[in-house]
This record gives C-alpha cells, structure tokens and sequence, in this order.
C-alpha cells in the first residue's frame, strides 16, 4: 500500500492497481482529492506491472460533488480538469467503481474514466442547475455523447439523480455488479478489460449519438419552448442548453472551452450566490443552538391527527407515506366520510400518474384508522390538532388532550397565528405541547413551522425536527408571536398591498409586479384562487373592506368565476372593469386622492417592510438566523430561490438602500414603516443580516 497524499492510498491486485479516496464525509472534490487523483493515477501508470486501474471511494459514497465551500474563494493546487486529463488521456484502462453518489463533478470524474461499473443502489446525475450553474467539468459535452443530446439534456435540466439501472439501460453505466461487492466486481471486470484487450473509451472522441441531430436547431427551441416555465426568471437553464447544443454542434475542445466560461459566468452570478446559500441555509437549519445532535428523541410510532379537513387530511397523508400509522378524528361522521374519500382519491389519483401503485394505496389506506371520539388517541406518541383556527376551540381540545393523552405523547397544534404558549397552558404538561404549521396542501408543501413554546421540552422539540425529517418537511424552528415567521412577515406585504389598490394601483398592477420579482403570484390572484370567503361571514359583513364587497356581490375567487379578476371557464383570469369601478368608488368615499403609482414603489412597500419585520423577528430571537427566514419563505410562499430568500435578497441589495426606503415611507406614511433598530444597527456598523 502507498499513500498518495493524506485521502488517496494506492494499492496492488495482481496486474490492478486500486486508487482509493477517501476524504470523509462524502469525498468532496477538495483541493486534496484532486491532487490525490491526479497523483494516485499517474504514479499506477508509471509502474510497468499495473495493467489496469480501478478508481473507488471509502466510506458511504463515490465522489460526492464539488467542494462548494472553495467556490468564491482564491484557487490553489491542482485543477478538476488536470485530474480529468490524467485519467482520460491515461494509457492504461481505468475504471470507476460507483457505490453512494457520484454527482456533479464526482460524475464527471466518473465520465472521464474509460469504464464504469456501480452497484444497484448508486445514484448518479449532475445537480448543478440546483446551484444557479451548469456543469462545469466537460458534463455537457461528455454525456450528450454517451447518451444523446434530449436525454443528456433532460437529465441536465432536472438536476435529478438517476438510479444505477437507468445508467445501465443509457450506457453511463458498463455494468452493475453485487451489491456491497464493489470492490470484486470492479476488479473482475478491470480484469476484463485486460485479458480482452478492450480499447480505452474516451467519451470526448464519441460521434454516433450527436451526429443524427446537427445542423438541427428546432430540436433545442422545442427544448427551450418545454421548460421555459418550469425555468421562468433562473438564468443556468438557457446555458445548459446552449452547452448540449454546443456538445452536438462544434468540436470537443470548443465546446468544453465555452462550458467552462459559462460555468464561471454563472458562479460569479447573484443568481448562482443565491442558490448556494439557500443549499447550505437547508442544512442549517436542523441546527438548534442550545440543543445538542445526540439530545434523546422520543418515539414516534402512531400519530393522531384531530380535524379531517384539507390540513388533516393532508397532514396524515405526510405519516401514511412515511408508513407510521394514523388515527383520524372528526366530531360528524360525514366529516370523516368525506375526509377519507379525499385522502384515498388523493391516493388513486398518484396512482393514476403511475406515481404509486395500487398497492401502494392500500398499504398507506391499511395504515389509516378514524373515530368520532378524542378517546381513540389514548395510544398516539404524538397527537396534531388541525381543527378551525380559533382559540377557544383550541383551548377546548388541548383540556381534553391532557387527560386522554398518554404520559409523554407530543401535543401539537396545527395553528398558523394563535400563541402556542396560551394553549400549553390549557395542559398540565406545557412542556409536552408545541406548534407543528403545516402549509397548504399539507402533504405537497415542504416547509413546517416547529413552533417552540416558552415550556416545550428540549427532548420534544428535537423529536418534531426528526419526524419533520422523517416525513420529508424542512423544519424550521420558530418562536411564539402572531404568525410567527411566514404569516407574520406576510402580513406586512398584505397590508400594503390593500393600502396601494385604493391609493393608486390596481390588483393587477401589484401582482404584474411580484409576478415578475419572482413569486408564483401575486397577492389578488393567490386570494381568489383561495377564496376571498375564507374568514368572512355574510351576517357580520359591513362593506368595510374591498374584499367584503366582493364578497357581498358573490365574487368569491375563481371558485365563483369572479373575485379580484374575473374568470373565463377554464379559470384564465382578466382585469375587471368592475372591480376597478368598486376599487375607484371606495377610494372616493374614503376620501383617497388617487395618484400614479410606480412599479418601483409597488415593490418597494410590499418587500421592504417584510425585510424590516424579519429583522425585528431576528431582534426578539424568533429566528435563529436570518437564513432560516429565507428557508421559510422560499419553502412556504414560493419567494424565487434565486434571489436567496427575503434576508439575502436585501443583503445584496445594501441593507442602508432598504433602510434609506423606510425612512422615507415613515415620514410620509406613518409608524407602520419604522425602521427596526437592528436594521438601523447593522446599516451604522456596515454589516448585513449575512454577519449576525
């Protein structure tokens, strides 16, 4: 055995020599790794008895993927490309044993290698489109080659890893052999590759799957034209398929020159910063300051879920997956009829799209079981409470959770305002209950509020965060104030946007705006797509409010065909002249004298003042950090990845800009624009919410 430098070692099997990296914990393309295998196969290519060369990784995984954490910062040893050059252009066969991940670079390790075996359960892809980037080692050039331009393309755009099989099946793969044999099966087919005399394969000289689609540019429009939705306002998407399209029509070298500048355009790029925060922000985030990693959990074998509307349904649909077993309660037995026949139509219908099987659905059904009687949750570890959001009632139940409940069941409340600490207090065990906010449609949305009470025990709130993980949520940890994180900040962007319809906008000028920042929607036709009814009641209805008056005409969102918008029968909306009439008479008698409202100012009072609260969230400690802010309103409320979340997003604005707005808006519009006094702070000392 040698070693090659402090991850790589070189061993000998006969006529094999085995390069090994391992650079725990997932052999990162680090400055060391690199040089370990530049050095590792040079050193197996000057030793005349060393016929052939197995490339493998220790410990969970093959090569992982870059080392982002170098991204940004001054370059030092050996390059990806100088490693890559010594493999492929290698005269001796090497070949790469696939076992974990090889992903992103790790991948492009593996394309350079002349042969490439894995086991069944490895993953392989290039997630790089993730990041704000396309790859950047030759991937967009080699893989196009190995398996056509639509499906490298495909493969590039989704960022999504493919199974072993699929390699196989495309021909990235050259075989699959034994699960937890890597090792003798790379062997046995390096040595193969000797006694056949097999040829060394370099993808980069490969014509045959490029050659049928040159000289035919309709082919990437049509790709263009597929995912310009799914893509609306990243920029790497439109390089990447450059890049293939660069892979089919112009010489190896050419194309990998331009991929290479497009990677360094892209990496440079806000966009791409963006993205790499929000990826170490999502690991971040399980970090619970003054909670240890090893603190015990508590075990979470059945669940309780009280209320069978859409969250319950949902949130009971998340365990069901999971395959933890759920007891469902409602008051009215047609109340649960109708909540199990939309959990298990939900169900068909992922059957229907070949997404499950029918026996998939009976499995999660069989896991399912109702009652009309609190009593049926005497048995549940943890019991979540998605009834209507009203204190009163919640209050009510938790009473009667205390006495039914087991000793160390997990009390949750499903409340997206309410003080959790006022409904702890209802139990004589406070330090048992917290929030779990779900968001609609429970079993789609990633995000979860954790809501931590003034008394919840350590050992509970590490439980939530696990079984967050275990259901596949991002949880977040949040503290006890009105809407807590998201609706809180929400609420700033809301009041705003009513205040600007009557002072000069219309709904559809705020929402042309946040649509184009980046949000899935914008405020009026996210309110009509959830019914402007939700909250409003037509005995207490005053026409106090725009939306009470529509409410009042039956214009109720797009399930009435008409609310902010009206709607065609295929629920296509288009401004209304008589909302406008509506918006224009109420504005008149309120005294309101209209004015020109600018695109800029539009976005400026509906973001600014979100910043500004989650500064005052992070001031009150309601938020570990200002990336966890980012976390939940990308995950909760569709605010664009690419610009990093709301906090990152104002950082790279200059805080001292945002600032400045503030304090503008305050003095001709009142306190509701006050800066917060850590805004003012990090502005004076010259830092952002990036420096906390």
């Amino acid at each position: 055995m040698t070693a090659v430098n402090s991850v790589a070692e070189l061993t000998r099997e006969g006529d094999i020599a085995v390069l090994t990296i391992y650079s725990p914990p997932v052999n990162a393309l680090s400055a060391n790794v690199r040089q370990g295998i530049r050095d590792g196969v040079k050193q197996a290519e000057a030793d005349p008895a060393v016929k052939a060369i197995v490339l493998i990784c220790g410990g969970r995984t093959f090569i992982a993927g870059a080392d982002i954490s170098e991204f940004g910062k001054p370059f030092s040893g050996v390059s990806l490309p100088e490693a890559q050059d010594a493999i492929e252009n290698c005269s001796k066969p090497v070949v790469a044993a696939i076992h974990g991940t090889a992903l992103g670079g790790g991948f492009e390790v593996a394309l350079v290698c002349h042969y490439r075996v894995a086991v069944p359960s490895a993953k392989l892809g290039l997630p790089e489109i993730k990041l704000g980037l396309i790859p950047g080692a030759g991937g967009t050039q080699r893989l196009p080659r190995l398996i056509g331009p639509q499906a490298a393309a495909e493969a590039i755009l989704s960022g999504a890893p493919f199974a072993a099989a699929q390699a196989k099946t495309w021909g990235v793969v050259d075989e699959i052999v034994a699960e937890g044999h890597l090792r003798e099966g790379a062997l046995a087919f390096a040595q193969r590759v000797i006694d056949e005399k097999l040829p060394l394969v370099k993808l980069r000289d490969r014509d045959d799957k490029v050659a049928p689609f040159r000289g035919k540019p309709e082919i990437f429009e049509a790709i263009r034209k597929a995912n310009a939705r799914k893509f609306r306002g990243f920029e790497a998407w439109t390089k990447a398929i450059d890049a293939v399209r660069d892979a089919v029509e112009l010489p190896f070298a050419e194309g990998a020159k331009r991929e290479r500048a497009a990677f360094l355009e892209l990496l440079g790029s806000m966009q791409s910063k963006a993205q790499r925060h929000v990826f170490f922000a999502e690991r971040q985030v399980w970090k619970i300051a003054d909670i240890a990693d090893d603190t015990p959990t508590l075990p979470v074998k059945k669940v309780g879920v009280i209320g069978a509307g859409t969250m319950g349904g949902g949130i009971s649909m998340n365990f069901l997956n999971a395959g933890i077993p759920v007891t469902i309660v409602e008051t009215a037995q047609a109340a649960l009829d109708r909540g199990l026949s939309v959990i298990r139509k939900n169900y068909e219908n992922t059957a229907k799209k070949g997404r499950m099987t029918t026996a998939d659905v009976e499995t999660r059904m069989g896991l399912l079981s109702s009652a009309l009687d609190l009593g049926a949750l005497a048995d549940c570890d943890l019991i979540i409470e998605a009834v209507f959001e009203d204190m009163a009632i919640k209050k009510d139940i938790f009473g009667k959770l205390d006495k039914i409940a087991k000793p160390g069941a997990i009390l949750a409340s499903n409340t997206s305002y309410l003080d959790v600490d006022a409904i702890a207090a209802t139990t004589s065990r406070p330090g048992s209950v917290l929030g779990m906010h779900f968001f609609s449609p429970a079993n789609v949305m990633r995000l979860l509020e954790v809501v931590r009470g003034e008394k919840t025990d350590k050992a509970v709130l590490a439980t939530a965060m696990k079984t967050a993980k275990q259901i596949g949520k991002i949880g977040v940890v949040v503290g006890v104030c009105h809407g807590f994180v998201g609706n809180r900040m929400l609420a700033q962007r809301q009041r705003e946007a009513q205040a600007l319809i009557l002072e000069g906008a219309m709904p559809w000028d705020v929402d042309r705006v946040l649509y184009d920042f980046g949000m899935p929607m914008g405020p009026f036709a996210m309110s009509d797509l959830a019914g402007l009814d939700i909250g409003w009641s037509k005995e207490k209805t005053s026409s106090s409010t725009i939306r009470e008056i529509l409410c009042e005409q039956d214009r109720r969102g797009q399930k009435t065909g008409a609310g902010f918008y009206d709607y065609d029968e295929n629920r296509n909306a288009k401004p209304s002249a008589l909302v406008e009439k509506i918006i224009l008479d109420f504005a008149a008698a309120k005294g309101i004298n209209r004015r020109e409202i600018s695109d800029q100012e539009i976005l400026e009072r509906c973001l600014y003042p979100m910043v500004n609260e989650g500064a005052k969230i992070l001031e009150e400690g309601k938020a570990q950090r200002a990336s966890d802010i980012d976390i939940v309103w990308i995950n909760g409320y569709g605010w664009p990845v690419y610009t990093g979340g709301p906090m990152f997003w104002a950082d790279g604005l200059g805080l001292d800009k945002v600032l400045a707005a503030m304090q503008r808006f305050e003095a001709t519009m009142g306190a509701a624009f006050k800066p917060s006094a850590l805004l003012e702070k990090l502005v004076a000392e010259g830092k952002g919410f990036k420096d906390l």
